[in-house]
């Protein structure tokens, strides 16, 4: 239980730097140039537990399995990342993430309409309180100083749609291997948006050299290190007990904005991260009730 808390803290602490970096990193390079190198990095880390669970498991990959996570990827990189990109640098990091901390609640709703995974009494209440604490965090009565409604609106559409990542990613993972999937997903993905991003005209390689800590630091600890240590996690317990990390960092990532970046953090912010962190405790004791029921029904 010892390496699980620490996986959880190390990952939740990672993760909540994400916001901050990627801002600083985004004023020296482009958006689609960052997302697209980061992914790739981070892919090219998971390449070793990918190959190790592989021969683990024993399980081969065919053609299918291939372009089911190339299109995992598309929706993942290209466009929920992408979008995250410019969403951060419209956005206060102390807003953009919890806001995107809200995917889980929009990965319910998604499954319940796709799969067969249905929403109940508890999901529903989460969800509902999930929505307040975005309305909280977003402030729509007088916009907080650094947020802008373009950049909120783009961070919401990156939560959304890597909800729809996440949905369906778990369609597979079981039987490709959490490691494998988010290896392939991540190179195939940034790959895809490095062609579009040569196709645009936008920058591959410049500034990188400039730039180049904070694009080891994207790239090899957030995506790379901060999915290995998120996946240790649940490996060494369960999908729901991995999950915390998710609702750790929206409570840490404000404490990195006001240090790093000199942020000012209202109480609003606080009551929506209060009711995230709520929603996010029921989630998780849902998914262990719903965990419990199915052992005890086999």
């Amino acid at each position: 239980m010892k390496k699980v808390v620490a996986y959880i803290i190390m990952s939740a602490t990672i993760f909540a730097t994400m916001e901050v970096a990627l801002k600083i990193a985004g004023s020296g390079l482009d958006p689609f140039q960052l997302t697209a190198i980061r992914f790739f990095i981070g892919g090219l880390v998971l390449l070793p537990p990918s190959y190790l669970e592989r021969r683990s498991s024993g399980y081969k990959l065919d053609a299918s399995d291939i372009a089911w996570m190339a299109t995992i990827g598309i929706v993942g990189i290209p466009i929920s990342m992408m979008a995250y990109q410019i969403g951060v640098m419209g956005c206060n990091a102390s807003t953009a993430a919890p806001i995107f901390c809200i995917n889980p609640m929009f990965a319910m709703v998604i499954a319940h309409l796709f799969t067969t995974e249905k929403m109940d009494k508890r999901k529903w209440i989460a969800f509902g309180l999930g929505i307040i604490a975005m309305f909280f965090m977003i402030r729509p009565w007088d916009v907080q100083e650094g947020n802008t409604v373009r950049g909120i609106v783009i961070m919401i559409f990156s939560a959304a749609t890597f909800a729809a990542y996440s949905v369906m990613g778990k369609r597979s993972i079981g039987r490709i291997g959490a490691f494998t999937q988010t290896c392939i997903s991540f190179i195939t993905g940034s790959l895809i948006l490095l062609a579009i991003t040569v196709a645009t005209g936008h920058p591959v390689f410049a500034g990188i050299k400039e730039n180049i800590g904070l694009v080891a630091y994207v790239g090899f600890v957030v995506t790379g290190m901060g999915y290995i240590l998120y996946f240790l996690a649940i490996r060494e317990s369960d999908a729901s007990t991995g999950s915390i990390t998710f609702f750790i960092k929206p409570a840490i990532a404000p404490v990195f904005a006001i240090l790093l970046l000199h942020e000012s953090v209202y109480w609003n912010t606080v009551v929506g991260i209060v009711l995230l962190i709520v929603a996010s405790v029921i989630t998780i004791t849902d998914a262990a009730i719903q965990r419990n029921h199915d052992q005890a029904a086999d």
